[in-house]
C-alpha cells in the first residue's frame, strides 16, 4: 500500500471503553478499598473506583496507571487485569464496556492526593463500603472473590505487607482477606515449611508484649522453585 496508512470508517457505532481499578491495601488489622469521590456527573459527589475513558494511543494497563495517578497519585503498584464489564445500562452517558483490574499496594508507601475529576480520595475498610457509583459494586465483588482465591494458591499477599513484617502481621493479613480465623501453629508450620521468608535479625521496638521477630519474603527464591514446579498453597 506504499506505507500510507489506511482510513477506515465504520457503518455501526461503537462503544466507548472505559477502565476501573480495584486497589486494595492492609493496614495491620483491616483489608482497605481505594475509593475517589466524583467531581464530575454522572454521579457527582458519590464514591467509586478510580478510572476512566482509554485513550486511542494507550493499551489497557497504561490506562489503568494513568487514571490511577490522575485521580489518586498512586503509581508503583501490582496490577492484573480482572474481568470485562459490558451490560448496556452501565453507564448513563453512552454504551460503555469497562476493563477492571484489581491492585495491590502497601499503604505505607502511597499519600493519597485527589486530582482530575475526584473531589476526594480516602481508604474504606472492606467490610464498610459507601454506596458506590456505576455498577461497582458488583465490581468490587469480583475483586474480593479473585483475591480470596489467588491468596491461597501465590503469594501475592506479600504486595500488601511492608518489605520487612513479623509472622503475627502475616496471619492477621490472611485472616483479614480471608474473612476466618487461622489456627496460629498450623500457620506458621505451613508458612515456614515453604522456605520462602528470611528470618532477620531484627525484632519489634517498643511493644507491650513479647518482641517478635521480622521476616521477609525471598521472591527470587520463590520464583526459582515455581520453576521446578513448587506449588504455593496454604
Amino acid at each position: 500500500m506504499g506505507g500510507l496508512a489506511m482510513t477506515y470508517t465504520y457503518q455501526h457505532p461503537h462503544p466507548a471503553v472505559t477502565v476501573d481499578a480495584v486497589v486494595f491495601g492492609f493496614d495491620d488489622a483491616d483489608l482497605k478499598l481505594l475509593l475517589i469521590q466524583r467531581k464530575l456527573a454522572p454521579f457527582k459527589g458519590a464514591w467509586a473506583l478510580p478510572g476512566g475513558f482509554v485513550r486511542l494511543d494507550e493499551n489497557l494497563e497504561a490506562a489503568a496507571r494513568r487514571e490511577l495517578m490522575d485521580e489518586t497519585g498512586i503509581t508503583r503498584l501490582y496490577l492484573e487485569q480482572l474481568y470485562t464489564f459490558g451490560e448496556a445500562d452501565r453507564d448513563p452517558r453512552e454504551r460503555v464496556i469497562s476493563v477492571a483490574y484489581y491492585a495491590l499496594v502497601k499503604l505505607s508507601d502511597h499519600a493519597l492526593q485527589a486530582a482530575s475529576d475526584a473531589e476526594n480520595v480516602a481508604w474504606f475498610p472492606v467490610a464498610e463500603l459507601p454506596k458506590l457509583g456505576f455498577d461497582h459494586e458488583r465490581i468490587v465483588e469480583i475483586a474480593l472473590k479473585r483475591l480470596k482465591a489467588k491468596v491461597r494458591y501465590e503469594p501475592i499477599g506479600f504486595e500488601l505487607l511492608p518489605v520487612k513484617f513479623t509472622l503475627g502481621e502475616l496471619q492477621r493479613l490472611y485472616e483479614a482477606v480471608l474473612e476466618q480465623p487461622l489456627d496460629k501453629r498450623n500457620f506458621r508450620k505451613k508458612i515456614l515449611g515453604m522456605e520462602l521468608l528470611e528470618a532477620l535479625d531484627e525484632y519489634q521496638q517498643d511493644v507491650a508484649h513479647r518482641a517478635a521477630q521480622y521476616y521477609r519474603f525471598n521472591r527470587q527464591r520463590y520464583e526459582q522453585l515455581a520453576k521446578r514446579g513448587f506449588n504455593f498453597e496454604l
